[in-house]
């Protein structure tokens, strides 16, 4: 999640488009003389009381922080993560009032976004920095794009962020800043131009004078606890700038991309773990393969040779925003590429998507495969990494219907309240005419039958089965979802309806799968997309003449049987006489 979230708000801080923005992760473990150096430094005597008073037991932040404070006195020891980005615009604007400062320093919930191709929108990933704290701070030294108080260089500060507390003879209701009093404003806490030594001591010194942000996180930790050694945590952030910026690392030949990321390791000032580059090429060979032909203008129209990369145009209907009174809908041809899955390529018949940004905000199976198909890999673009008609429309489109994590494309509150009726169903469309793009491109062709040897040919036929006839009753076409960060299963279900005068009256079940026995049914909360209501007693009611229909569903994580990410799960579709929506 850290990577994810502060690379993005680096790449959407990009400040010279024909350079990359440079992300660097520097852990640090350091211990004795480096560490009472640092603390010192820190003036930790300060804030220790602070946080020992909102160390916890009886809350999950507070017992983070014991955890904290038992690594550092009981192992006298301290892990450092640095974030670095160059090429970035960096904290500009003043201390309190509007500005990137300010923003990130001292507001919530204010992501200031304005570049068009932004990935954040909900000022939500900020907060990722200090969650990644076990003791809850975060240093910050930034040089500035553009200069304030007529400096550019070392502007500091920290921001610790704890519960509320009573400490030092008073009560506190959360963060406190790490800088120098302002007399103009009472004496609050403000940022300060520091020197190099400082910069040092703090270990915030920066590589060169081109702008960006630098962000130390204070005893640094694996949240979802399953990275705790320097070296699983450096394998841990590789990985994670791979899966989720692959793309935004390539570029058309003989330009520089948008994106250059590293890692490496120390500990007390040696190096554990190289720094080592991520590259794109080696950790998702076939998408990188089939971006690069996209980019360079090496597309195919179908797939005829190993290393074909085959592009059709998936359609985009872009609603009328309501703030638009004379506005209208937009048109948008997403661009899918598809290419065969190289033997090292990773996970086969997988599809990731993305916009203006290229981080991935789609991932997930290519679902009902034909028989005879080879494995593949694809790559969907929309809104300005498609580029074309519609892309702005398009961008803007897509991230409202991005929920704070960033991670799919579907119904939300700012989607529905943005856009005029029908944008969740356009986006339900957009999601069907995707995956029937991959089937088209991919069904097993004639040629294929070149390549049975001759004594095999009349025993193996690569043909796709017949189309059976449709079922004289409702079945499930496509099935979608993923695991929450709640815990819930969240589903988005396509239905198959043959066509009858009255209307279809249906209650779909969520079940849990199990290797024998009856399966548990669990409680879900059903959303209707495309083609039906949702009728009093929690029964949908499908529209008279429709042929496809789709709902979202998202499980109850206190009637799970077993935890989410345990389980599989199948949706069943009940009959039932309830009528009135």
């Amino acid at each position: 999640m850290l990577a994810r979230e502060a690379t993005q708000n680096s790449l959407d801080e990009r400040f010279d488009g024909s350079e990359p923005v440079r992300v660097r992760y520097a852990l640090h473990e350091i211990t004795d003389e480096r560490l009472r150096s640092f603390l010192e430094a820190l003036r930790w005597d300060e804030i220790e009381p602070h946080v020992e008073a909102a160390a916890s037991p009886s809350n999950k932040v507070g017992r983070i922080l014991e955890r904290g404070l038992a690594d550092l006195r009981e192992n006298d020891r301290l892990v450092l993560l640095r974030i670095d980005d160059h090429n970035a615009c960096g904290l500009t604007g003043p201390d309190y009032d509007d500005g990137r400062f300010s923003a990130v320093i001292r507001r919530q919930l204010d992501s200031r976004k304005e570049s068009p191709n932004a990935g954040g929108s909900y000022g939500l990933g900020k907060a990722v920095l200090w969650a990644t704290s076990k003791l809850g701070l975060v240093l910050v030294n930034s040089h500035l794009s553009e200069p304030h108080e007529g400096l550019r260089g070392n502007r500091m500060i920290g921001r610790l962020e704890l519960p509320w507390r009573r400490a030092e003879g008073g009560e506190w209701a959360g963060p406190a800043w790490f800088g120098e009093p302002d007399p103009e404003r009472g004496g609050a806490t403000r940022s300060w131009w520091g020197d190099t030594a400082t910069a040092r001591r703090l270990h915030l010194e920066r590589t060169d004078e081109s702008p960006g942000t630098s962000f130390l996180i204070v005893g640094a930790h694996d949240p979802s606890g399953e990275a705790d050694a320097l070296e699983e945590m450096h394998d841990a952030l590789v990985k994670a700038l791979a899966n989720n910026f692959w793309a935004s690392m390539v570029a058309r030949t003989s330009q520089a991309p948008m994106l250059e990321a590293s890692v490496v390791a120390e500990r007390d000032g040696e190096v554990v773990v190289p720094e080592q580059r991520v590259d794109p090429y080696l950790f998702e060979p076939t998408m990188t393969r089939a971006l690069q032909a996209f980019l360079d203008g090496r597309t195919t129209s179908e797939l005829t040779a190993k290393h074909d990369v085959a592009r059709v145009d998936v359609p985009l209907a872009v609603p009328r925003r309501k703030d638009e009174d004379s506005g209208s809908a937009h048109s948008h041809a997403a661009v899918l590429l598809v290419a065969l899955a190289d033997v090292v390529g990773g996970t086969p018949n997988r599809l990731v998507g993305m916009r203006g940004n290229r981080m991935v905000v789609v991932e997930g199976k290519i679902p009902d495969m034909p028989l005879g198909a080879p494995p593949v890999q694809a790559v969907l673009l929309a809104g300005r990494a498609a580029g074309g008609e519609g892309a702005d429309a398009a961008e803007g489109f897509l991230r409202a219907a991005e929920p704070p994590e960033h991670n799919d494309w579907k119904r939300t509150d700012d989607l529905t309240s943005t856009y005029a009726r029908g944008a969740a169903t356009r986006i339900t469309e957009f999601r069907r005419a995707w995956k029937e793009a991959v089937h088209r491109l991919i069904r097993p062709t004639e040629e294929a039958k070149d390549d049975v040897p001759p004594a095999l040919a009349g025993l193996l036929d690569l043909d796709a089965p017949p189309a059976r006839r449709s079922p004289g009753y409702p079945t499930v076409n496509d099935i979608d979802g993923a695991v929450q960060r709640d815990g819930s299963w969240r589903i988005q279900v396509d239905v198959q309806l043959p066509v009858r005068e009255d209307s279809w009256v249906l209650e779909p079940i969520l079940r849990f799968a199990t290797r024998s026995g009856p399966k548990p049914v669990v409680k879900w909360l059903l959303e209707p997309t495309l083609n039906c209501e949702l009728a009093e007693s929690g029964a949908l009611v499908f529209s008279k003449g429709a042929r496809h229909a789709g709902f979202v569903g998202t499980s109850d994580p206190s009637s799970h049987p077993v935890t989410a990410d345990m389980a599989v799960v199948e949706v069943e579709l009940r009959r039932t006489s309830e009528v009135s929506p």
